[in-house]
């Protein structure tokens, strides 16, 4: 190799690589293996994978280099100027079947009952490199299983030790829950502890395994992969908007995979996405309209059903009517929405359901820095938000910025579990969050860093002091010349905002203290995805209620007058607009149960019932083509109305607990992230109200009353009661202040 560059114009980074005499440029200290996929040459390989670390331990990779007396391993060998790499050698191609034999020796040939077949890595690569007949007699070897939960299936006899999956659960998910155990031809992969796992990207582990060793267990014997259809999809849990394929056979979503996005979830997805298409299929989904038939509901047609809707509306327009948005909805059909309120005259509409201050007329925002550029921040910001539960991925984002230096600094009500040292950590109440953003030690911490973001979460977002929160994140966002990320509360809250699902006049909370005669719920539980939920079911029953749902559930039956089945977003044509502002289409993958309608169509329907303007489209690219972006001067809602004695609530949204769909996801409600509604105090303040671990207390708040269990923690700021919301047992209490007591 000469010590001259052979290519003189290429940028001072990268040198000239030849391989199978293909010229290639590739940057300098980069691999073989990377310089051989940009030419698109194909080298095998079992142990590399380009978002992981290189443990070179497969050798399935090995390649002949020019002056290189052996076999060189192609993913950590590097390039230099002038090499020549040969990968179809009779050396190489020797080397890499001698590897392939010696892998399959304790493999176990059962690839009919493995549900990675048609799939596998290992099963592709011995086609071209294996032996059509092995000569190891001696018997094989089996490993026993170990269960890793409700969500990853094992069969680790397969397992061929490429060390994907202990790489992926210590340098991506950072939990370190997998790792080598013994030596030699004893070596296994497992769990140290005999624990399930317990990352909440614990899913990919599926995705980056090559060999049937881990599965997915709820798509486990369901199908093979030539029966299923790939349809393109997105997550609609947060506000990521995570690409995925859904896999469908015959109108069933049997699966969820990540569909490559570098710029929204590179190659993963958490579990939220991936396993929630379970839910869609529970119990209790709308599948016939239904009407109020004295004290219980009777399947209607939808010419009856919608007849009633329409009645209930025209008897109930302009300021009598409420128009409750679910921050998940669809552009389109928020939209719809938006022009069926602004026909029949009221300007009482909101998505805003989860937020109790929305005194300074906040509305969601895009983000002020690209998600894939958190990952180069050099300082960090979370305020009020348990991230890892709240954007998974986005979390993963931040820990690569620790990875690769970053300091990053946490204000929260609560010590939140994150799987990243923290350079600061101010637990403090949640009155206290805003002047412990104003505080001078947290902004000179910032002062020297040249990429700063402050991150705002759900805890802040939904809290009774949101606007003094926002105002000093903000104002600290400016000082330390950092970038505000303010996470929306829900998945297409920025979508909804920019077409007009924001209110003229009472917003989300102000139409539910002040009740109005009939309201339209969209996409709502209504028993557990309101801010306050006393005063929400107060104000609803005492209503005439439309509602578009999902679910035919106990708390939609017990407001609802007429309920209208709508798809959910696996089953439609939809848009999305995610934190970025990125606008994401879906295509529809499951079949709509029973007489259900997407939900655009039966705005349609309703809008040409009442017969009024905006609703002449007939079909969704006419509806489309009409759709305009709007600009509302939303009005700024009273303060919350807090008590001056007691607790404060810190209210966090339980991972598995976010929406409807998952909360009916079996498996993920088996989930070791998934724990029982309960509260979390100092132990200061569960000693002075008598209260300790296990027992179950009383806790009362302006809202209402919850009896649940105590948990004693240290990681609680003092002065404060910490809850998941999502639960039914938790419901009851919204926020503000609790006194606690004995039960």
């Amino acid at each position: 190799m000469s010590a001259q560059p052979i290519n003189p114009n290429l940028p001072p980074d990268h040198v000239t690589v030849f391989i199978d005499g293909v010229e290639t440029a590739a940057p300098k200290g980069s691999m073989i293996i990377n310089a051989a996929d940009k030419a698109g040459i194909a080298i095998p390989r079992f142990c590399y994978h380009d978002k992981l670390s290189i443990a070179a331990n497969c050798r399935m990779c090995l390649v002949e280099v020019e002056k290189m007396p052996k076999p060189a391993p192609a993913c950590a060998t590097p390039v230099m100027d002038g090499m020549k790499v040969i990968t179809r050698s009779e050396k190489a191609l020797k080397s890499q079947r001698n590897v392939m034999e010696f892998l399959l020796v304790n493999h176990p040939l059962d690839c009919p009952i493995c549900d990675q077949g048609g799939e596998c890595e290992l099963q592709d690569l011995s086609m071209g490199y294996g032996r059509s007949v092995s000569r190891f007699a001696e018997r094989k070897r089996v490993v026993p299983d170990e269960d890793m939960g409700p969500l990853v299936a094992t069969e680790m006899t397969r397992c061929i030790q490429c060390t994907r999956c202990v790489r992926f659960t210590a340098e991506v998910a950072g939990t370190y829950e997998l790792g080598g155990m013994y030596r030699g031809e004893n070596l296994q992969i497992g769990t140290f502890d005999g624990k399930p796992l317990t990352t909440e990207l614990s899913g990919n582990v599926i995705d980056v395994c090559p060999v049937g060793a881990l599965t997915n267990k709820v798509f486990q014997f369901k199908a093979r992969p030539w029966e299923l259809t790939a349809r393109e999809s997105l997550g609609y849990h947060d506000a990521l908007g995570s690409n995925l394929f859904l896999h469908v056979r015959r109108g069933e979503v049997l699966r969820s995979v990540p569909r490559d996005n570098e710029a929204v979830n590179e190659c993963w997805l958490s579990d939220r996405d991936r396993y929630s298409h379970q839910g869609l299929y529970a119990a209790d989904r709308a599948t016939k309209p239904l009407i109020k038939d004295g004290d219980d509901f009777r399947e209607a047609s939808w010419e009856e059903a919608l007849a009633k809707a329409a009645k209930i509306l025209r008897d109930n327009g302009a300021d009598n009517l409420g128009v409750l948005v679910h921050p998940a909805t669809s552009n389109e059909e928020g939209a719809l929405l938006a022009r069926l309120a602004e026909a029949l005259g009221t300007g009482n509409i909101d998505h805003r359901i989860s937020q109790h201050d929305l005194s300074d007329a906040a509305v969601a925002e895009i983000f002020g820095m690209p998600v894939a550029d958190l990952a180069h921040a050099d300082a960090i910001v979370i305020v009020g938000s348990n991230l890892r539960h709240e954007v998974p991925l986005l979390h993963a984002r931040v820990r690569k910025a620790w990875t690769r230096g970053a300091k990053v600094h946490v204000v929260n009500p609560v010590d939140f579990d994150f799987t990243f040292k923290t350079a600061s950590n101010r637990i403090v109440a949640p009155s206290q969050l805003a002047a412990t953003l104003a505080d001078t030690g947290l902004r000179d911490a910032l002062k020297d860093a040249t990429r700063a973001v402050v991150i705002v979460g759900g805890v802040a977002e939904n809290g009774p002091y949101a606007a003094a929160i926002r105002k000093a994140a903000a104002e600290l966002a400016t000082a330390a010349n950092a970038k505000l990320c303010r996470i929306p509360q829900g998945a297409n809250a920025v979508g909804l905002g920019k077409h007009g699902v924001l209110p003229r006049s009472r917003d989300a909370q102000a139409m539910l203290a002040q009740p109005r005669s009939a309201y339209i719920l969209y996409g709502i539980e209504p028993g557990l995805d309101f801010a306050d939920t006393a005063t929400t079911n107060k104000a609803l029953k005492s209503a005439q209620v439309v509602a578009f749902s999902h679910f035919a559930c106990r708390s939609t039956r017990a407001v609802a007058d007429v309920i209208l089945p709508i798809g959910a977003l696996p089953e439609v044509e939809a848009t999305l607009t995610n934190l970025e502002g990125f606008e994401q289409t879906t295509v529809a993958g499951g079949k709509l149960p029973g007489d259900a309608r997407a939900g655009w169509r039966v705005l349609r329907a309703l809008g040409g019932e009442l017969a009024v303007a905006g609703f002449e489209f007939t079909d969704l690219a006419g509806l489309r083509a009409g759709l305009r972006k709007q600009t509302v001067q939303v009005a700024a809602g009273p303060a919350p109305k807090l008590a001056a004695e007691g607790l404060e609530l810190a209210v966090s949204t339980a991972i598995y607990r976010s929406d409807a769909v998952v909360r009916r996801a079996a498996n993920l409600q088996s989930h070791p992230l998934n724990v029982e509604a309960r509260a979390v105090m100092h132990p200061t303040d569960a000693e002075s109200r008598t209260l300790r671990d296990g027992v179950i207390g009383r806790f009362t708040s302006e809202a209402g009353t919850a009896t649940l269990p105590v948990v004693v923690s240290d990681k609680v700021a003092r002065g404060t009661v910490w809850i998941e919301d999502g639960h039914g047992a938790t419901a009851p209490l919204g926020a503000g202040r609790v006194l606690a007591g004995r039960a």
